[in-house]
């Protein structure tokens, strides 16, 4: 669920620091925060609780954060710390490992030993993504998992990619999550950062097999969406593609009560929906739109399309942009909390 957003702009520029100094005390750890113009400061916070475990997206000025053994005996709340970089400059330092990362970067931190973060905005805002997961909730040893502490792992492939994309994900959706949805979600990011580590520590085997089958889940589902312009997307190929049977593969999916067929259909015509409802691609054929998003039967895709939607593609598509404001009528306020 949504705990807290945090904006600056809504304080006093003398007041903005230390109402972001506490913040961070309180829905991550404390730490020594400092910079160096604090009446310029700015910052923006956005924290999902899920369960035990939380995710955060915040964008600040360039400032340093530092736990220290004395902030480590006020509070550890035996966590490990995976940071996703978005913008800026980051340095981490732990266990006497040092490393500069960069945008699309992931690194592991522990709550339970002294770090250094540096962080450079280069004159405008650094961005990051955070998750908090309970070092008690992952199969993978202590041990095993704080030999990557502090270390540069990419956030563009493999393992990597997909847990940067399910951070940013749950960091950007707006849309309000409920109580069981936010603990399933915690179940399958705890999953996630669980894969990521064991696959870096080499140690995959030593995650339990409902763990490995979420996971396996998930690799389908972003394989699925990197290939649904491919009309030949069958699964076969997928199966093939993830090293598993056919039946395997519909196993997963009946898992979830979802069959394959239906899923990568409701993915092709909800990606073309988008397509018909935005203005920029309103001289984009209709025939096209479908044939990006793998229909290769203009027919078929009109009738998938009213069976899902109620009207045709040409119609659907003339309604929602008839009803798009004009430029510069829409409200520029912002609402955040729930």
């Amino acid at each position: 669920m949504l705990r807290e957003v945090f904006d600056t702009d809504r304080l006093a520029p003398d007041e903005r620091w230390d109402a972001w100094y506490e913040l961070t005390r309180g829905v991550v750890m404390p730490t020594v925060l400092s910079c160096e113009r604090r009446d310029r400061f700015r910052a923006s916070a956005r924290v999902l609780e899920l369960g035990s475990a939380n995710v955060n997206r915040m964008s600040y000025a360039s400032l340093r954060a530092e736990r220290t053994p004395a902030t480590i005996r006020r509070s550890d709340p035996e966590l490990f710390v995976v940071g996703l970089m978005l913008r800026g400059r980051h340095t981490v330092a732990q266990s006497g490992r040092e490393a500069t990362l960069w945008p699309y970067d992931l690194t592991l931190l522990s709550s339970s030993r002294p770090y250094d973060t540096r962080i450079s905005s280069d004159g405008g805002q650094a961005a990051t993504v955070s998750a908090h997961v309970p070092r008690s909730a992952l199969p993978l040893s202590a041990r095993a998992a704080e030999r990557l502490v502090a270390t540069r792992l990419s956030g563009r492939e493999g393992i990597g990619a997909l847990l940067a994309q399910f951070l940013t994900g749950l960091a950007t959706d707006p849309r309000p999550c409920r109580p069981a949805d936010a603990l399933r979600l915690g179940t399958v990011l705890t999953d996630l950062v669980g894969a990521w580590l064991a696959h870096h520590a080499e140690a995959h085997t030593s995650l339990p097999a409902e763990s490995r089958q979420r996971v396996l889940f998930l690799r389908v589902q972003g394989f699925v969406r990197r290939h649904l312009s491919d009309p030949g997307l069958s699964p076969a190929v997928i199966a093939a593609a993830h090293h598993i049977s056919v039946r395997y593969l519909h196993r997963l999916f009946q898992q979830h009560q979802l069959s394959v067929q239906a899923w990568i259909r409701g993915q092709r015509l909800d990606g073309s929906r988008r397509d018909l409802a935005d203005p920029a691609l309103a001289a984009v054929r209709v025939g096209e739109i479908a044939r990006r998003w793998g229909f290769s039967d203009a027919s078929a895709f009109s009738r998938a399309f009213r069976a899902a939607y109620g009207v045709p593609p040409g119609e659907y598509r003339g309604s929602v942009q008839m009803s798009v404001p004009p430029p510069g009528s829409r409200s520029s306020s912002v609402m955040y909390e729930q």
